[in-house]
């Protein structure tokens, strides 16, 4: 026999239960049959003939959507005032966010700019941080040029203090030279060291690296990506004479 009071479903032995109503309190329930009173929760008692009774218990899930508080839905428009709550939802980019195709350019002439404000200004760029979508763990920056790599400055007694160093892994093999020295050998190397430093470290920054060409001279081979001026804020980037 089976007994069916508000959505709560009941299933008892023809001789447990008799037809008397609702109203009858169940021996195996010890409480009224209409007592239940949630409907989102099913209990249903189940006659088997080897294990006798069992009593099982059934939440229905219900999705709830949550809606725009009515004290902020004047910053809505008509249509999305009814709707749900888009401002309390996490944004994070999609692939289609982010793709490289669609990244701006950006160039920028190094002479006479002092190398580590250039290079935070760069790295900046290249991250993304300048855009109100930044994300540290996603790739959301553009691409940098830099030319007249060649005519960078640093501050103070820099050139001949400042030292870089590389070692070729054998014993022994640690070359060290001064700024001056890789000036003039590889200028190309002190922009990249540089902004290297200032990139996240693994398999991001490897990847964010990728995003800066330097090159001696004024000249460079990426015309046809139309890169517009790296906008520069920093007003004491440029040497003082």
């Amino acid at each position: 026999m089976a007994v069916l009071c508000s959505s709560s479903t009941v299933i008892l032995p023809t001789s447990s239960v008799k037809s008397s109503g609702c109203e009858r309190k169940s021996p195996f329930l010890g409480f009224s049959l209409t007592a239940i009173s949630k409907p989102s929760v099913r209990v249903g008692i189940y006659a088997n003939s080897k294990r006798g009774l069992q009593v099982k218990c059934e939440a229905e899930q219900t999705t709830t959507t949550s809606l725009v508080p009515a004290n902020q839905r004047w910053m809505f428009d008509e249509e999305e005032a009814n709707g749900p709550d888009i401002w309390n939802t996490t944004w994070y980019p999609k692939a289609s966010d982010h793709v490289n195709t669609d990244k701006p350019w950006f160039v920028v002439d190094a002479t006479d700019k002092i190398l580590g404000r250039l290079a935070s200004t760069i790295a900046n760029h290249i991250r993304g941080k300048n855009l109100a979508s930044y994300t540290p763990s996603v790739d959301m920056g553009a691409f940098v040029i830099v030319v007249n790599a060649e005519k960078v400055a640093v501050s103070g007694k820099k050139r001949n203090q400042k030292l870089y160093r590389r070692h070729s892994g054998r014993p022994g093999g640690m070359t060290v030279e001064t700024f001056d020295q890789l000036q003039q050998r590889i200028p190309e190397r002190i922009v990249e060291h540089a902004v290297r430093g200032m990139l996240p470290k693994g398999r991001l920054g490897r990847a964010l690296f990728n995003h800066l060409k330097v090159y001696k001279g004024p000249d460079h081979p990426h015309e046809a990506q139309k890169p517009l001026d790296l906008p520069i804020r920093d007003k004491r980037i440029q040497l003082q004479k």
